[in-house]
């Protein structure tokens, strides 16, 4: 008999004692508090916002700062790269380490690296070294992230995990939206305070956490109960992941990256400033308007999500995003207006709001207990592949065939990434669940 066949259904919560491979361990979630508790809010919400406000702080200053060493525009944007490769490059291993160590040590060493590196930052005395802090601090950025991930799926309950990480990503955009200009008036004082103070938050963020974060590992809790043979090996996880339960989702995660990876790398803000001549107050009441209209969006299909199921907001928002896609790619090839333009910016990043998140949660929902760090850090590897891989794409595209062809494939991958989520990913709440 293999493993697989014998490979716990990504919802169950407990799988048969009398299978070959060890059985999966209850997560604890049916004892944990509500979604918005204190404990909720001082150590997923009030961290995620901090984190976010230090980063959007230190955003208008890095590409001064790059610039400052006297480096072309092509060179300067490394800066950007290596932030995003040290997420990529760190996915896997964090992984591990969160298995290995358990959640919070990773939880309290990230953002303590991330500090070191915010610190190093300021004090920078060549690009080279810029670099390699803006690789460290990438990589510290993604070892928080899986360890909170797979705290949320420790102790979360599946009908409280959308609120949870949508309230997170909440969070995480109002410190974004307010950031930018705290940084631009902290630059005017020096270009190195906005990196001095993005490594103060990101100790401050952690405090909290100190005090009242508990080891939420199962591998760690029942350690002593049981014997090291109930863990899953790296081979074992590498293994059920390739079965077919998982597949489809992990070819849904790479597809939801690549469409929103041309939002999150700002190509569609490019695309503006090229084809629309349009300035940087222009793009900044853009950016701003979409957030705004996003936030409250985002929080509510959490909600949904919790009470209908993930794919009753998934699968119409990554439509909703193709159909805006679409519409766009129309408007560049009839050579529209900037006001066809603006409505379908806002139309792909509302689309973009319902899906907020979401990737997150089914993560969650279906990572094994006994194996959470290491199935989140090759799901993660996968996500950062793909928002590394599509604004190059989209960008080499655009400029060999146009921007009309380059909007159609983006609107492609979100047309591909919501039939995967309907026909070959299993729901795993709601009346769908099977």
């Amino acid at each position: 008999m293999s493993f697989l066949e014998n490979a716990p259904h990504p919802r169950d919560e407990v799988g048969a004692n009398e299978s070959m491979m060890p059985p999966v361990i209850k997560p604890t979630g049916e004892k944990s508090a509500s979604a918005y508790s204190s404990e909720q809010m001082l150590t997923l919400y009030f961290p995620a916002f901090v984190f976010a406000l230090g980063a959007s702080i230190a955003t208008p200053a890095i590409p001064v700062f790059a610039k400052s060493f006297d480096t072309g525009f092509g060179v300067a944007s490394l800066v950007i790269v290596l932030h995003a490769l040290g997420g990529l490059v760190a996915a896997v291993p964090s992984g591990f380490l969160v298995d290995r160590f358990g959640r919070t040590v990773i939880l309290i060493t990230g953002p303590l690296l991330m500090a070191v590196s915010s610190g190093l930052t300021a004090v920078a005395s060549s690009f080279g070294q810029l670099l390699v802090y803006r690789f460290i601090g990438g990589a510290a950025m993604e070892m928080w992230r899986q360890a909170r991930l797979a705290m949320v799926a420790d102790v979360g309950k599946q009908r409280q995990r959308g609120r949870q990480i949508t309230g997170m990503v909440g969070t995480e955009s109002t410190g974004r939206l307010i950031g930018p200009a705290i940084g631009g008036a902290l630059a005017t004082w020096s270009i190195q305070v906005p990196f001095v103070a993005h490594g103060i938050l990101s100790l401050l963020a952690i405090m909290p956490s100190l005090f009242i974060l508990r080891e939420s590992s199962p591998r760690k809790q029942q350690r002593s109960a049981r014997p090291s043979g109930d863990e899953l090996s790296s081979r074992d996880v590498l293994a059920l992941m390739l079965d077919r339960r998982y597949r489809g989702f992990f070819c849904a995660q790479l597809f939801a990256s690549m469409t929103r990876g041309v939002l999150w790398g700002g190509m569609l803000l490019l695309y503006a400033t090229f084809a629309y001549d349009l300035g940087a107050q222009g793009l900044g009441g853009l950016a701003t308007t979409s957030s705004i209209i996003g936030i409250p969006i985002t929080l509510s299909c959490g909600y949904l999500m919790d009470r209908y199921g993930r794919k009753f907001t998934m699968v119409p928002g990554f439509l909703f995003m193709a159909t805006g896609w679409f519409f766009l790619a129309a408007s560049a090839g009839w050579h529209s207006g900037l006001t066809l333009f603006i409505v379908a910016f806002l139309w792909i990043h509302s689309g973009h709001s319902v899906t907020s998140g979401s990737m997150q949660v089914l993560g969650t929902d279906m990572a094994p207990a006994q194996a959470r760090g290491r199935f989140f850090g090759f799901w993660r590897m996968v996500g950062e592949i793909g928002s590394l891989v599509s604004p190059a794409l989209f960008g080499f595209v655009a400029e060999h065939a146009g921007y009309s062809v380059a909007i159609s494939m983006t609107g492609m991958f979100a047309l591909i990434t919501a039939g995967l989520l309907a026909f070959a990913v299993k729901e795993t709440v709601g009346h769908g669940k099977s």
